[in-house]
């Protein structure tokens, strides 16, 4: 009934929650979503329908009772966690206001403050200022979760403690339990500083365990003009020229929508340039120039002159396209790049648990802590990584820990260029790192992280820093893949086309991706946001990131593409569907 509605277009005559509740409760999601795909009205009614029975206080058995006798009735993926997860890709998907869905929100807001409760009392590893900026960001003025807010408060901090951060989050006195409410009253300014100053003891204590910045600090320069730029301009810019490169955003926390960029960082051997990317944009634009930054952005990327060093470079590229449509193609047309996060699986005694090991109760390092701690001496300290990095002013360590983040790519690629042999890579490093055309017989292990084999045993290339051949043509039959949950009907195209799919269930964590990749060998397929987080659990160009907004046959022919993945007659529906 769903599908012949579509073709005659009827939606618009019947009750879109009659309509699609059934076919939720059948696991049908991606025909849900086809049938309100042009249809905003319904999709609002939709998304309204989905929040009411996201809401704390409503039973779903309601909801699920009338439809027992369904024949592919599937209640356990007919939860809140679920339809949370299907709320959230609807939003992004169509582009709606957040606002519309005001239990979904509320309950994500929720996690992310238990979430920060964990970092800051149980994990010990974000810092107060850091902690307090985004509890307030996230609980803003909502009763119900400044609610929330005070009853953890009493939990990790007793009665004093939460008093001093009901104060400091700014909570109305009217909402807070008796006891918080007199010892905020009792409170004196006195007691603040101590306990700030104390604080700050213990952080200076801590400093000597981490990787420490080696030029002074007025050699870290804030650049929020264009004028200040022109400095920078002129000094990165130079042919011959090693640049570490890094970049920070704002948590999304799970909230719809891609990170923006909000600090470009720029290591040079004695100075570290910070770019107030939104600041120096918005600059820009009221001048009538607002293609000046970019200009110089992908100047810095393309001139193979410059060796410019990062840690996850595509992740940090997809975020900057998102942040200025302008830079959309700077990956493509990158030369002269070094990404050191391939060195990762290459480097010899490079494991969580050994770090976990040397370094007692702290967390164990990991990504580019790790290789620090293991080329330099000393991890870098994290605290300061889930930073509000658009909230301005900077803090002092804010400043430091984005100083820090690209200046250690410099002193890493050194010491590695030195001595590779010390760390179990090939004496060959320095011309493999630049990128140069090699004469040898390619190595199984190289240091770009563009490329590893696939299941064919051929080759998937991601974006290169020399022109280069296309993955030679494999067979539908050759490639395996999983696909994220969001892509359940992009894994049925696939199959239908001889493809070996895995498919992810609704309600299964995007991390199972990972796991199922590399037991299996397959290569994963997904979208958005956890697109960031699996493709840095599994070696480069196993990793593709789909466009969630396109048809499934579009997404099809994409991956493809990109894989040089050649269907004859004979593959259609060669394998059981």
């Amino acid at each position: 009934a769903a599908i012949l509605s579509i073709k005659l277009k009827l939606q618009p005559d019947q009750d879109v929650e009659k309509m699609c509740t059934p076919l939720l409760l059948q696991d049908k999601a991606n025909l849900v979503e086809d049938y309100v795909g042009e249809y905003p009205e319904l999709q609002r009614k939709l998304l309204q329908t989905l929040d009411l029975w996201c809401d704390p206080s409503f039973d779903i058995r309601d909801i699920t009772r009338p439809y027992q006798g369904l024949s592919r009735y599937k209640p356990e993926k007919f939860n809140r966690r679920v339809l949370s997860k299907l709320v959230f890709r609807l939003l992004e998907r169509f582009n709606v206001d957040p606002a519309l869905c005001p239990n979904v929100i509320n309950q994500r807001h929720l996690r992310t403050l238990n979430y920060l409760f964990y970092k800051r009392f149980v994990e010990k590893t974000m810092t107060e200022e850091n902690w307090a900026d985004h509890v307030q960001s996230t609980v803003g003025e909502n009763r119900w979760l400044q609610g929330h807010l005070v009853q953890s408060l009493l939990r990790h901090c007793g009665a004093r403690g939460a008093a001093r951060w009901a104060r400091r989050c700014q909570l109305p006195p009217e909402m807070l339990p008796p006891a918080v409410a007199e010892e905020l009253q009792q409170l004196h300014i006195q007691d603040r500083v101590e306990e700030v100053t104390k604080a700050d003891n213990y952080e200076d204590s801590k400093k000597k365990d981490y990787y420490q910045l080696p030029i002074p600090r007025e050699n870290i320069h804030f650049l929020q003009t264009w004028e200040e730029m022109l400095q920078c301009w002129e000094k990165v810019l130079q042919p011959g020229q090693v640049v570490g490169v890094d970049m920070e955003w704002k948590p999304s926390f799970g909230m719809v929508g891609k990170p923006r960029v909000a600090l470009l960082q720029l290591a040079l051997k004695d100075e570290v340039f910070l770019l107030d990317l939104p600041r120096l944009l918005e600059q820009a634009e009221a001048e009538g120039e607002k293609e000046k930054l970019p200009r110089f952005i992908q100047m810095l990327y393309s001139d193979a002159a410059i060796t410019k060093l990062g840690y996850g470079m595509s992740g940090d590229l997809s975020s900057l396209a998102a942040t200025c449509s302008a830079l959309k193609d700077t990956e493509k047309q990158m030369q002269g790049v070094v990404d050191l996060l391939a060195v990762d699986k290459q480097v010899d005694g490079l494991s969580p648990e050994h770090s976990h090991e040397e370094r007692g109760v702290r967390q164990p390092e990991k990504g580019l802590s790790l290789l620090v701690q293991h080329v330099l001496g000393k991890p870098l300290d994290k605290t300061e990584q889930l930073s509000n990095w658009e909230k301005r002013p900077l803090r002092e360590e804010q400043i430091l820990y984005a100083a820090s983040d690209a200046y250690c790519l410099l002193e890493i690629y050194e010491r590695l260029c030195k001595d590779p042999e010390n760390f179990g890579l090939g004496s060959d490093l320095t011309e493999s790192l630049v990128g140069k055309q090699s004469k040898k017989p390619r190595a199984k292990k190289q240091l770009h992280k563009q490329e590893a084999p696939s299941p064919s045993g051929q080759e998937c290339q991601g974006p290169r820093t020399e022109p280069s051949r296309p993955p030679a043509p494999i067979s539908p039959q050759e490639f395996s893949v999983v696909c994220d949950n969001m892509l359940q009907g992009l894994g049925r195209y696939l199959r239908c086309l001889g493809v070996d799919v895995r498919l992810l269930d609704n309600e299964d964590d995007h991390r199972k991706a990972a796991e199922i990749a590399r037991q299996e060998g397959r290569v994963i397929l997904t979208s958005g946001l956890p697109y960031q987080t699996l493709r840095s659990q599994v070696a480069e160009g196993r990793c593709f990131s789909v466009n969630c907004s396109e048809k499934a046959k579009e997404q099809a022919l994409r991956v493809l593409r990109h894989f040089n993945v050649r269907v004859s007659p004979s593959d259609v529906f060669s394998r059981c569907q």
